[in-house]
Formats: C-alpha cells, structure tokens, sequence
C-alpha cells in the first residue's frame, strides 16, 4: 500500500491497482501538485468542510465514497455521477472499493456545507482503507491505513478502531484549534496502536500551525509503540 500526504488531510492512497484519493484540498502549502495530474478511482470525503472537498470538481470520474448528504452536495454541485454505493454509505459501513475495502468511521466534529449553511452534509467521518474485508478474525496479513478525518480524541479510538479493525499506519489531525493538537494526537497514536502515525491538518493557515517536533515528542510521551513519521509535502510512504 502507497501513501502520499499532499498536505493538509488530502491522502492519495493505493492499493494494488486501485488509487483513492482522501479529501482533496490542493491550495495548501505543502503541494506542488495540480490536481489534474492524479486519476483517482475513488474519491473518499471525510466531511463538507471547504477545506476538503475545495477540488472534488476536479474529478468527475472518480467513485464518491461518503454519507449520503454529502454524497448527494457533491453530486448536485460537482457533477459526479458515480457513487458506491448508491446513494452514499454511513458509519459503520464497509464497502469494496476495487482491491481495497473502506470502512466508514466516527468522527467527533462539527459538518455542514460553509457556502451553503441551509445543506446538510450529515455526520463527519474518518475512513479505514485495508486490502482486506475486516472481520472478527484477526489477519496479521492484512494492511490497513485509517485516516481520522477531522477529530478530537475520542472513546471509539481505542474500543473500536484498535481491536476491530486493527489500522498499521493512521494519520491524526494535529494541528488544533479545530482539531486535536499535538498532545491529543499523541494520545490517539497509542490509543489506535497503529505501527507508525503521521500528522495532518497543520500549517495550512494560521490557526494550525505547530511545530511538528511537538507531535513527536507527544507520540513518545504518551508511551504509543508507533514511528512517528512527518512527512514532506507529496511525499510517499510504501506500508507493507
């Protein structure tokens, strides 16, 4: 599995022969990418924040993968016409995403469409992106990714997310202010039990900047066994 942080919380994510692209926002700092140069399968968003679904138009072909509300703003306003499944999915739900499968999961955050403050965009979600259908059983051959989506600290980190569906690597918001900084981040790193963790939602303005040293050292203080990896804008990870 390929992971590449193209800043803010926009993942480019690949499994196999699939490519999914996580909240697109490419007006931030920490990317030289043009979003015409990526040809997701899916698309996956988190929530309707303008600052995650600011370039979903540019890829009208991809798959929309997110609640229905969302689903159905993305639809009316970007053109999409390929959504999975019908209609848009919810927590809780898995759905196979060519090799990949994508779990819906809980988010603790506000939602809502900021140009459009009458629309709904229903609950605010993080996804989990394995190459495997997750079940009970534990698979140690299964390779998981969970992006959090835009979250404080929450009890379904480490009673749900860690035991059942058992992520290798997760990125965590970090940058605070409208998320969990990076001592909350730090706590999530131990309470997912993830193997290595990477920071997101920082410096793109203002308000989140940090220094990214802080969620190093909060990963370390809070006892986590993961690597805390910062990665460089439009960077690669290979998870194997």
């Amino acid at each position: 599995m390929e992971l590449t942080w193209h800043g803010h919380s926009t993942w480019h994510v690949v499994v196999g022969d699939t490519e999914l692209l996580i909240d697109p926002f490419f007006d931030n700092p920490k990317t030289d990418v043009d979003p015409e140069e990526l040809d997701p399968d899916y698309l996956l968003l988190t929530h309707g924040h303008s600052d995650h679904i600011a370039d979903a138009g540019a890829f009208p072909d991809a798959t929309v993968v997110a609640t229905p509300e969302l689903t159905g703003y993305v639809q009316e306003n970007f053109g999409h016409e390929h959504t999975l499944p019908a209609g848009g999915m919810n927590i809780g739900g898995t759905v196979e995403c060519g090799d990949a499968w994508v779990t819906m999961v809980r988010a603790d955050h506000t939602n809502g469409i900021e140009n459009d403050p009458d629309y709904s965009a229903g609950m605010p979600a993080g996804f989990v992106v394995g190459d495997k259908k997750p079940t009970q059983e534990s698979d140690a051959n299964c390779t998981t990714f969970y992006h959090a989506g835009d979250t404080g600290l929450m009890s379904e980190m480490v009673d749900v997310i860690a035991p059942y569906l058992e992520p290798d690597a997760a990125a965590l918001p970090a940058g605070d202010h409208f998320t969990m900084g990076p001592a909350g981040a730090g706590i999530a790193a131990d309470w997912v039990g993830a193997d290595v963790v990477f920071p997101m939602h920082y410096d793109s303005f203002g308000p989140i900047e940090i220094e990214t040293r802080e969620f190093v050292n909060e990963v370390k203080a809070a006892g986590a066994a993961a690597e805390p990896v910062v990665l460089d804008g439009d960077e690669t990870y290979t998870l194997e």
